[in-house]
């Protein structure tokens, strides 16, 4: 025993600031001062992990020099002091093989004064040495061997045979609180059963005490329930007997069968357990478990007898086959084998039509939702283009009137090469006026596509209609100043200045210079090919005194690039943004 003297101890106070380790021998916590030595007797070693409500322990019993378990309630609720209470009860009332043993002072209380002055309920009870069958199960993912289910199908029956007797259902059956462990010594094991084979049933939290007069009435009970494993009664808090441990029983041995969750073998619509295709075992085997898993409680075996006396036959050697029943069960076992093949093949099948079926109507919608995409982006565009080449024609036939038709027109000319003539010495007068035109068809160009607000900018239109004044007003100074008057060069320039300045005023959310760039050089570009083409005119001049037949010339050039500005800002804003974010330049 000298690992046991040497451990350290663990206090067991939930609010102690530092429960490990604690040097053996200490009486009290040296963080909390909560006793260390429990009834003079239990030592706590280790923690082994929660469970529900509880704590639990590994302890050292001074007085039988043998380690426990400890479970110590760490939830204050009076529902949980109920169900720890009545764990406690029951498993003290039982001494039975496939049962913890708990000792008759077991189940005792602390008192602890930090934080504050409480109790702390505490259960001792024998340690198993052993896995969960949920532990063993996984070894085996195709299902455990026949016999061996058996065997555990068998030992639990009688586990429940003893607890029903005493009128005590467990109500959480189910494969992690299944243990297959060393037998105790203090326990007696039965005649033939070998170390490692003794099944024996733990976490009695939620075990309840039963009745005839209480399952013939009405009352519900407690809703404590595990998924997957609890009968419909149990799930909805109704009453429940004996029948709901063999419904999880039944269960529980299927899952380890198949080595499937009950939940995944069931049929979504019927909720009955679709299994005996999954594995191949003794048919009167599958029919008692179908009959302990039925949904209606008068459908199952009406007690643990009834099960045993049935496990009797199915573990009956059967005698030697003559000729004739042995070419049966070859042609039965092959027929078997082969309608199980069929099954799985047309699983498989519906399995695959299913993924094809729902592959294709996935990328039916990504299409549909694709053209739809398609369509919105043309016709935004497309009113877009509209509403610019409007405004840009209204804007420029406004202008027109403003310059040649109107006093105020002059006297603003007037100003303007008084301005210009500080700049640009001996400026002509029939230079001058259609500066209007211009500043008119910008203002028009740029009020049109804020009010179309089809590519995401924030609709400025003071913002815009001042910019595109300024910048058409720009281009008409570029015109005049720098490229040549008898080509169509120069008016190509007054595009690429023009748009680059009005684009960049438009409050688009971003990409402001890829949107510049594309709708300035796409626009001149396609002016250029225009007049490649003999489509548009290469050069217009106003007279001093211009009549509405030269207002033809103008309103195509203006009209054609408010057209193509929004063209160019659709392309740039439905493939050319969108392709650079997912370049990464956000």
């Amino acid at each position: 025993m000298s690992h046991i003297t040497q451990s350290a101890v663990h206090c067991i106070n939930p609010d102690c600031q530092r429960p490990y380790p604690q040097p053996w021998g200490n009486k009290f916590c040296n963080s909390c001062g909560a006793p260390l030595e429990l009834l003079d007797r239990y030592v706590p070693l280790q923690p082994l992990g929660s469970g529900g409500f509880a704590q639990i322990y590994t302890v050292w019993d001074e007085k039988t020099q043998t380690e426990k378990v400890l479970k110590v309630l760490v939830e204050d609720s009076p529902k949980a002091l109920e169900l720890f209470t009545q764990e406690a009860a029951v498993l003290s009332s039982l001494q039975h093989p496939g049962v913890p043993t708990v000792d008759v002072d077991g189940y005792f209380h602390i008192n602890l004064f930090n934080p504050k002055p409480h109790q702390l309920p505490c259960l001792v009870m024998e340690k198993i040495n052993g896995r969960t069958l949920e532990e063993i199960l996984k070894k085996f993912p195709q299902g455990c061997p026949e016999d061996l289910v058996l065997n555990w199908f068998a030992q639990a029956v009688q586990i429940l045979q003893e607890l029903h007797k005493r009128q005590i259902i467990h109500r959480d059956i189910k494969p992690s609180n299944l243990m297959l462990g060393t037998s105790s010594p203090t326990v007696t094991r039965p005649q033939g059963e070998t170390e490692g084979d003794r099944l024996v049933l733990i976490d009695f939290g939620g075990a309840k005490q039963f009745s005839a007069s209480k399952l013939r009435s009405q009352s519900s009970s407690t809703r404590l329930f595990s998924s997957g494993y609890s009968p419909p009664e149990q799930v909805t808090g109704s009453i429940v007997g004996p029948s709901a441990d063999f419904y999880a029983l039944g269960r529980t041995v299927i899952e380890l069968l198949t080595g499937k969750y009950p939940l995944e073998l069931e049929d979504q619509q019927t909720g009955k357990l679709r299994w005996r295709t999954a594995v191949n075992v003794n048919p009167q085997l599958a029919d008692l478990l179908d009959e302990m898993v039925q949904a209606d409680v008068r459908s199952r075996p009406a007690n643990a007898a009834i099960i045993q006396k049935r496990l009797a036959k199915i573990s009956q050697p059967l005698p030697p086959p003559g000729l004739f029943s042995q070419l049966r069960d070859n042609v039965k076992q092959a027929s078997t084998q082969a309608y199980r093949r069929f099954t799985l093949l047309t699983q498989a099948i519906e399995q695959t039509l299913a993924n094809f079926s729902q592959a294709v109507t996935k990328t039916v919608i990504f299409i549909a939702q694709a053209i739809i995409k398609i369509f919105q982006a043309c016709l935004a565009t497309i009113w877009a283009m509209i509403l610019s080449s409007i405004g840009a024609c209204f804007g420029a036939i406004a202008g027109f009137i403003l310059a040649y038709r109107t006093s105020l027109g002059r006297r603003v000319v007037e100003f303007i090469l008084s301005q210009l003539n500080e700049l640009v010495p001996n400026t002509q007068l029939v230079f001058g006026a259609d500066i209007l035109v211009f500043v008119a068809a910008g203002w028009g160009t740029a009020w049109g596509l804020t009010v179309s607000g089809c590519f995401g900018q924030r609709r400025r239109f003071l913002v815009a209609s001042l910019m595109g004044m300024i910048s058409y007003g720009f281009g008409w100074l570029i015109l005049q100043l720098i490229t040549p008057k008898d080509s169509g060069e120069g008016l190509v320039a007054v595009i690429l200045v023009a748009v680059c300045l009005l684009t960049l005023s438009l409050g688009l959310r971003s990409h402001h210079i890829v949107y510049a760039v594309f709708a300035a050089f796409g626009s001149a570009i396609a002016y250029a090919v225009l007049i490649l083409l003999r489509l548009a005119p290469p050069i217009f001049q106003f007279s001093s005194q211009p009549g509405w037949s030269e207002l033809c010339k103008p309103l195509i050039f203006f009209g054609s690039v408010g057209f193509f500005i929004s063209f160019w800002l659709g392309v740039s804003y439905y493939l050319i943004v969108p392709g650079l974010r997912l370049l990464g330049w956000r």
